[in-house]
């Protein structure tokens, strides 16, 4: 009877361990679940986008025409007073009747591509290494000789010059291109309130100096996502999430839930985005030979593509990705952001939303992969051919900030090789959270695998 129960129990491990080593899910890697999210009106949210007061304070718009000018090309075919406005600005009327340029969403999340503005692709010319609470304070003297500390235009633009200056120290980059828009959430948590979202003057807890660098990712890939952000620290509904950009000159917890309510369809209209098509000519039997190697070698993480794509939201732990652990690694150092988050107005109600790190990064989906350089999650890599070959990556490498300075060779932008980093359009990879190591996976494959890869990918 004993050795009957025995063996059953043995011959139960045999089954597990047969299943965990057949099982699709590679080493390594977690699978993040699915959250319901909002139904919402992709119309309402792209006028949102365009016209929205999800910032509703900012530049008086007299003093701003004046300053920076009011006739870009670039203002998204806007009409009414945001006619002119540069795309990353919009124009929005406070309670006070004061009209203000503010900046919107797009300031990080649309970019010019070989001359055509692309909204959802992510900004990858900005320039962050300067403190721009700098710029801050020389606007201050402008407002208070134009307006007065005492008039509705200060109290217009107050808020803004207050949200950046308070940040502004802590997310300063090393090199131009990358996005510290972890850091600006943390500072701006460390001035608000949990419960009402209120403005402290005073930071109510420590925000590291450390910039761990970040390149934006591409809106059309949200649809996709069970989670958001690099290394899946976004949960639950994504409106709530995205939401949160409205601290920079919100009031309190009032009005964040206006814009909660209007992020719901502004998510809504992310979904329908699709990826530009590319532009070059292509091979296409050698794409579809680069289908085969791809779907053998990288849609474990990667996900496929055409007719019936799939997406598996995998989380690749440190240890198997390689990749820097810089971003990763200071949400378990300094868990005061997403303590906060998880107590706050944000992660209440039905909508709640909430901050769950991990010890590795959600490998990507793909789709319109070649317009998305540079690449890796610190934008350390300027091309795909260098992502596939690591021992040909640039330890120094620049790149002329030109959107149409492309590489249709390397899917890349075209870049020199430097030998240090001698000002900060030079990507320096020896920087603590900018190194190019990792995901080395291309490694194994011959110089004809990477290039059919490469094929396939512009498909995408």
């Amino acid at each position: 009877m004993l050795k009957t129960a025995a063996a059953l129990v043995l011959a139960f491990l045999a089954m597990l361990a047969i299943s965990f080593v057949t099982s699709d899910t590679p080493p390594g890697t977690t699978t993040i679940p699915p959250a319901p999210q909002r139904a919402g009106d992709p119309a309402a949210g792209y006028q949102y986008l365009l016209y929205g007061d999800m910032v509703g304070r900012g530049i008086p718009l007299p003093l701003f025409q004046k300053t920076s000018g009011g006739k870009s090309d670039d203002d998204l075919d806007r009409t009414g007073d945001s006619q002119g406005i540069p795309f990353p600005y919009n124009v929005v009327e406070t309670a006070d009747g004061i009209k203000v340029v503010a900046p919107t969403c797009l300031a990080c999340h649309a970019e010019k591509l070989n001359g055509r503005l692309v909204v959802g692709l992510g900004n990858n010319t900005v320039d962050l290494t300067r403190d721009q609470s700098a710029t801050f304070r020389a606007s201050d003297i402008a407002m208070q000789v134009g307006y007065g500390k005492n008039s509705p235009e200060w109290a217009a633009y107050h808020p803004l010059s207050r949200g950046y200056k308070a940040v502004g120290p802590y997310i300063r980059t090393a090199v131009r291109g990358p996005n510290s828009a972890d850091k600006i959430f943390a500072a701006l948590a460390a001035h608000r309130k949990a419960d009402d979202l209120t403005w402290l003057d005073e930071p109510q807890f420590e925000v590291p100096k450390a910039v761990a660098p970040t390149d934006v990712p591409a809106w059309w890939l949200l649809k996709k996502k069970n989670a958001l952000y690099y290394n899946a620290l976004g949960r639950g509904d994504f409106a709530r999430l995205a939401s949160a950009s409205g601290m920079l000159t919100m009031t309190d917890s009032a009005e964040a839930s206006h814009i909660d309510e209007r992020m719901v369809d502004v998510i809504a209209w992310i979904r329908t985005l699709e990826p530009p098509p590319y532009p070059f000519p292509m091979d296409a039997e050698l794409a579809e030979r680069g289908q085969v190697i791809f779907e053998k070698n990288c849609s474990k993480c990667h996900g496929t593509y055409g007719e019936t794509p799939t997406y598996p939201n995998r989380v690749v732990k440190l240890a198997t990705i390689g990749t820097d652990p810089l971003l990763a690694q200071t949400y378990q150092k300094y868990p005061e952001y997403h303590t906060w988050y998880n107590t706050s107005w944000y992660a209440q109600g039905p909508h709640k939303a909430e901050l769950l790190p991990t010890d590795g990064y959600i490998a990507p989906p793909l789709d319109g992969v070649w317009a998305t350089a540079p690449y890796l999650h610190n934008a350390s890599v300027p091309t795909i051919e260098d992502l596939l070959n690591s021992p040909q990556r640039p330890a120094f490498w620049k790149r002329s900030f030109d959107n149409a300075d492309y590489d249709p060779a390397k899917l890349g932008w075209r870049y020199t090789t430097e030998t240090a980093q001698k000002d900060k359009e030079t990507y320096d990879t020896t920087l603590p959270g900018y190194s190019n190591g990792g995901h080395t996976f291309g490694d194994k494959l011959s110089a004809e695998e990477r290039r059919a890869i490469l094929e396939y990918l512009k498909t995408l």
